[in-house]
């Protein structure tokens, strides 16, 4: 399948995300509720069907995961090292580390269907399920003044219980049945065009005042440096084609739009996490295709 073909509808629906934003009048109410029904129900659904339904083979996806952490855990390290490089004003380092390495599962699961199809889905799935806990560790850590919350923080993320409850299911040898199994394969596709407007509608292009210098740092990490550490690894491993494209692709994955809420809710620099979260995924929108011509 061409390049063009695989990523450009996807990026359409995010650019239709912001112009729908721009010429509606539908208030904050409303993108705020949608927000929320695709966080708490539409995608735990495609999650949990997802890895529900799908055979799961360790031994043939092991690697993978344990690339996809590594590549996580490059852009945690990476990310960190800005501290003693960037002087930075108050809550700027803490607020802005976590898009070095959080990653935009919404546009992680449409890649990964039409690169690979229902297996491509439920192996992204498995990688979201193992690396959204590490990522809200290290993000909610640099935040977090009290580090006792950072349990009840993961506790109560819906994507993490999805995958985990997902797997459980599977490895119990359970069969969904085909009511329940057409109920969510519909809510789990309403939730990947849905969340692309989504990421679209979060657009900001403005909140970068100062601090230059440490929001290049974190964009060059999350995009160019963690997936080609993932590719280093891959190549070095001897992962099928597949599976490299979908570790490397996973890597580059501009930053997750709630790193946003998560920096508000927390007391951090909202308006520079904005900004790192808008020029990450329009940037993305090149890099992502040149990552993929590359691994072709």
């Amino acid at each position: 399948m061409h390049i063009v073909n695989i990523l450009l509808p996807d990026f359409m629906l995010i650019l239709f995300g912001a112009v729908l934003l721009r010429i509606t009048d539908w208030g904050p109410e409303f993108w705020a509720g949608a927000e929320k029904m695709i966080y708490y129900v539409l995608f735990p659904a495609l999650l949990f069907y997802s890895t529900a339904r799908a055979p799961i083979d360790f031994s043939a996806t092991g690697e993978v995961l344990q690339i996809a952490i590594a590549a996580c855990v490059s852009g945690i390290v990476l990310g960190w090292l800005a501290k003693p490089l960037f002087k930075a004003g108050p809550m700027v380092f803490e607020s802005g580390l976590q898009t070095a390495f959080r990653f935009n599962s919404y546009i992680a699961l449409a890649i990964a269907g039409r690169l690979g199809g229902p297996e491509g889905t439920s192996l992204m799935g498995l990688i979201i399920g193992f690396a959204v806990p590490l990522c809200n560790m290290a993000a909610v850590h640099a935040l977090v003044k009290d580090k006792g919350g950072l349990l009840m923080e993961l506790v109560k993320n819906p994507l993490l219980l999805a995958t985990l409850s997902g797997v459980l299911f599977n490895l119990c040898g359970f069969q969904l049945p085909d009511i329940a199994g057409a109920f969510l394969s519909r809510l789990g596709n309403a939730s990947i065009a849905l969340g692309l407007i989504m990421v679209g509608a979060g657009l900001r292009v403005t909140g970068l005042h100062a601090s230059k210098g440490i929001a290049a740092w974190f964009l060059a990490v999350k995009l160019f440096a963690v997936p080609a550490i993932a590719w280093a690894l891959g190549t070095w491993i001897g992962l099928s084609p597949l599976h490299l494209q979908l570790v490397v692709m996973f890597a580059a994955l501009p930053t997750a739009s709630s790193s946003y809420v998560l920096a508000v809710r927390m007391g951090g620099n909202g308006a520079f996490v904005a900004f790192l979260i808008s020029a990450g995924t329009l940037i993305s929108m090149a890099t992502l295709p040149l990552w993929l011509a590359f691994l072709h």
